[in-house]
């Protein structure tokens, strides 16, 4: 058996990458506090199972209990291979240093870097006990190579996540396990979190208008594009570089 664990798969993009994978016959285990029905149909008619957890990632206890329950679920005798996309994550909050909201941003780094971190190193300590080969995957974000107004707790926490995958990769590439690791950038992409940074000040944001631009020209990638291209990649894992950041635009033509 397969299985694809997706975080924030209610919506968005995760939604988009759950569905691609059960195209792929890959059974989901879908990680969010909204259980998606429409995802559970789609598997039921492809004959694969959706398993959802129901899991508040802002919470530290939620979180271990989570993936107590994932970890059960999928390592088992009949497990031959499992996806991993750490896809959950948050934008807020925007707003320029000194004026940010700490409650916002101990959220944000609990969300965005503690759990996917914390997953990795679940679900690598139990693929490497039971000998089952995995690909991990964590959506970046090209603000983590370049500073960005507004962004500074999003940019850092991205920057962080891009460095801890390609620490994974190599410690797994020297330990000689048989996982694929890498990062996946996914541009501008048309989903509630383009929505919330429209919604900013320029004071807060200050390119704002060149965000609204891009979704009146129509200029934001539609989730499920971006998902078929991330598939096109997994399924060739061969050419897969461990610890690499993937960008969407060097993926596709133009």
């Amino acid at each position: 058996m397969h299985y694809a664990i997706i975080t924030g798969d209610s919506r968005g993009l995760g939604e988009a990458i759950a569905k691609q994978f059960i195209g792929k016959n890959v059974n989901i285990v879908g990680i969010s506090r909204t259980h998606n029905k429409s995802l559970e149909k789609a598997a039921q008619d492809s004959k694969v199972d959706y398993t959802h957890f129901s899991c508040d990632l802002s919470q530290t206890e939620s979180v271990a209990n989570c993936l107590d329950e994932v970890a059960s679920h999928v390592f088992h005798e009949e497990t031959h291979y499992v996806y991993l996309v750490n896809n959950a994550g948050v934008i807020d909050p925007i707003d320029t240093v000194g004026n940010l909201n700490v409650d916002e941003l101990q959220n944000h780094l609990q969300i965005n870097l503690a759990v996917p971190m914390q997953f990795f190193n679940r679900i690598l300590k139990e693929a490497n006990a039971a000998d089952i080969s995995t690909m991990l995957i964590n959506i970046t974000s090209g603000a983590a190579e370049r500073s960005v107004h507004g962004w500074s707790v999003y940019s850092s926490a991205k920057a962080a996540i891009n460095r801890f995958t390609e620490t994974a990769a190599l410690e797994q590439e020297q330990e000689e396990n048989n996982h694929i690791i890498f990062a996946f950038s996914p541009g501008v992409v048309d989903t509630d979190m383009q929505g919330r940074i429209r919604a900013s000040s320029e004071d807060e944001f200050a390119d704002v208008s060149k965000f609204k631009q891009l979704k009146e020209e129509g200029k934001l990638r539609a989730p499920e594009t971006v998902a078929a291209v991330l598939m096109d990649l997994l399924n060739n894992p061969k050419t897969i570089e461990s610890g690499k950041v993937y960008k969407l635009y060097d993926l596709i033509e133009e």
